[in-house]
């Protein structure tokens, strides 16, 4: 009868922390839009809804023969949502068809194993032939067929370097578009000499 009484005292206590928890961060959101900082702190705090798992790998294929592996020392699985998996460091791998492979890395990620999306967090790094981007955020997404990388971003390649606000990619053509979030604001492009 102990047993039964120290685990319903277990349960109490630990409900009561859940509900203290959803209400403090519940009164104290003055905003409800959901940013790419909200997203990032989401992605960093300690999950304790989630299960753990250690070195994680997932593969994929699309439509188009493109594959997508992503390793990470760590994965923990959202309960409320078992198709996300927060990643702590992540490193991706896209294999493109039609062209060269790109190495994606950053200390943390959001996967979310049915539509292959994912969100790349702080110290991103994209490597691609000669290219290099460096940034704070990164969004994967086949749906998309894009990459929008965003927050302090760097562009190296052999002749230039680049700084802008938003960097986004077409996965499939490589059309890119750079641009500055304020108007005037440019682009600063520097050659390397």
């Amino acid at each position: 009868m102990s047993k039964k009484k120290n685990f319903i005292i277990f349960f109490l206590i630990l409900l009561s922390i859940l509900i203290a928890l959803f209400f403090s961060n519940f009164f104290s959101k003055k905003n409800t839009i959901i940013s790419e900082d909200l997203l990032n702190e989401q992605i960093e705090q300690k999950n304790y809804n989630s299960n753990i798992i250690k070195n994680v790998n997932y593969k994929s294929r699309d439509v188009r023969g493109n594959e997508y592996i992503i390793d990470a020392s760590e994965g923990q699985i959202d309960i409320s949502n078992s198709d996300i998996i927060f990643l702590t460091n992540v490193k991706a791998l896209i294999k493109m068809n039609n062209s060269e492979d790109i190495v994606i890395t950053s200390d943390y990620g959001k996967y979310n194993i049915n539509n292959y999306d994912t969100i790349f967090s702080k110290n991103l790094k994209i490597y691609y032939l000669d290219n290099k981007i460096t940034a704070e955020y990164g969004d994967f997404s086949i749906g998309r067929n894009s990459m929008i990388i965003s927050k302090e971003v760097i562009y190296t390649n052999p002749e230039n370097i680049l700084k802008a606000d938003v960097v986004k990619v077409d996965i499939e053509t490589k059309d890119t578009v750079i641009y500055m979030h304020e108007e005037n604001k440019k682009v600063n492009i520097k050659s390397i000499e």
